[in-house]
């Protein structure tokens, strides 16, 4: 059985979505990531707007690269910005579900192939990954019909 499908789709009004919705039908739902920079923001608002005419819940919106942690002093600073997605989320009326910020030691635990919680449970960005997925799954519980076994979220 499987709970969830992630489907990772390039920024836009592209085919891919349509696609998806046609090849599975029981979709119940999308969430649109985006970085906080204007012109980004743009193309997720189409994007949402887009899934809207496919009769499809946008569940929410994450602000994905919402600064970096700075690996020689653990602070955030915003390289792209800061509040588009939560600006997104308001101008769409949809919830907005948080801020992931970048985190050099995510990049080198992918280019590794280990995954990143073991060696970074507590940096700020695997908490604010932790924050959106709690957030993600209290938005999937109270407005996605539960009958459903395969929700995706692209």
């Amino acid at each position: 059985a499987l709970d969830y499908l992630v489907v990772d789709l390039p920024p836009g009004t592209g085919d891919e979505a349509l696609t998806i919705v046609q090849l599975a039908p029981n979709v119940r739902g999308a969430v649109i990531v985006t970085t906080p920079q204007d012109v980004a923001v743009m193309d997720a608002i189409k994007a949402a707007r887009f899934i809207g005419k496919l009769d499809l819940p946008v569940i929410g919106v994450i602000e994905n690269m919402s600064g970096m942690v700075c690996p020689h002093c653990g602070d955030v600073v915003n390289l792209f910005g800061a509040g588009g997605g939560k600006k997104a989320a308001e101008d769409l009326g949809i919830p907005y579900l948080g801020a992931i910020p970048l985190d050099p030691a995510m990049v080198k635990a992918g280019d590794e192939g280990r995954p990143y919680i073991l060696r970074h449970a507590d940096s700020p960005t695997w908490k604010a990954v932790d924050n959106v997925m709690k957030n993600l799954e209290k938005e999937i519980d109270a407005n996605i019909d539960s009958n459903f076994i395969l929700r995706t979220f692209f």
